[in-house]
């Protein structure tokens, strides 16, 4: 792991981004920050975090050899080794509440953006933004929020924390690279939140409606049972789960 640690940027993807751009990245080069004054959740949302106290960081991955047809095991990967190393400091309940945020029991603890670029129609490498409530806990307007101190009432090395998460990104990308992908997808659907139970959903049109969670496709759309027995997928931007 090459680690680029920065008192503050404006996101560390951004960041990373612009390094891949224009030098030679090794596999697992991390740019970390004590504080983004711009960083962003999936579909353009602002992920707040005080400054030094949380993990803010991104990762480069080389993909271009991994040999997969769909880039959601980037996204089953990176959620597994999340809830790997948060198992390993003894956070409790945990789960993934698709496609990708970390949750302990309903509150978010972690989430992630993953931004994958192609060349000659092919893809060839991830920039993997993972934001990690580590000791921060005022979280003023965000009811759903919580943190690893928070849970267990510790003060964590965020270093400590950040290799931990390194190991086991590097073990389910060599899963990946083996084309475990069976096993991956099982596991990743063995921590699915609100899996196989009556849930509200709000669509593209802001309108509610119920239904049930009962799988994730292979190309990253959640599988929802809806009204007449009807299984209808949704891709990210046409669906949110309202818990």
């Amino acid at each position: 792991m090459h680690l680029i640690k920065l008192n503050a940027t404006d996101s560390t993807n951004n960041y990373l981004r612009k390094l891949s751009n224009t030098s030679v990245l090794v596999d697992y080069t991390v740019v970390s920050a004590d504080y983004q004054t711009n960083g962003r959740g999936q579909m353009g949302t602002i992920w707040n975090s005080e400054s030094s106290k949380n993990l803010t960081v991104s990762v480069f991955k080389d993909v271009s050899k991994l040999n997969i047809e769909y880039p959601f095991y980037i996204s089953i990967a990176t959620s597994l080794a999340l809830i790997k190393t948060l198992q390993s400091f003894s956070i409790p309940k945990l789960s993934i509440k698709w496609p990708n945020d970390i949750l302990s029991e309903d509150k978010k603890i972690c989430g992630v953006l993953i931004e994958n670029v192609m060349k000659q129609n092919s893809l060839k490498e991830s920039i993997i933004g993972i934001g990690l409530n580590v000791n921060q806990t005022n979280f003023k307007g965000l009811p759903k929020a919580a943190s690893l101190k928070l849970l267990i009432g510790k003060t964590f090395i965020l270093d400590e924390v950040l290799h931990t998460l390194i190991k086991y990104l590097k073990y389910y990308f060599m899963l990946v690279r083996k084309q475990e992908f069976n096993f991956l997808k099982k596991e990743y659907k063995s921590y699915l939140f609100r899996k196989n139970k009556p849930s509200t959903f709000l669509d593209a049109e802001g309108l509610m409606f119920s239904g049930i969670i009962k799988n994730v496709a292979l190309s990253g759309n959640l599988q929802v049972l809806i009204e007449d027995d009807i299984l209808k997928e949704f891709d990210l931007k046409d669906i949110t789960l309202l818990y």
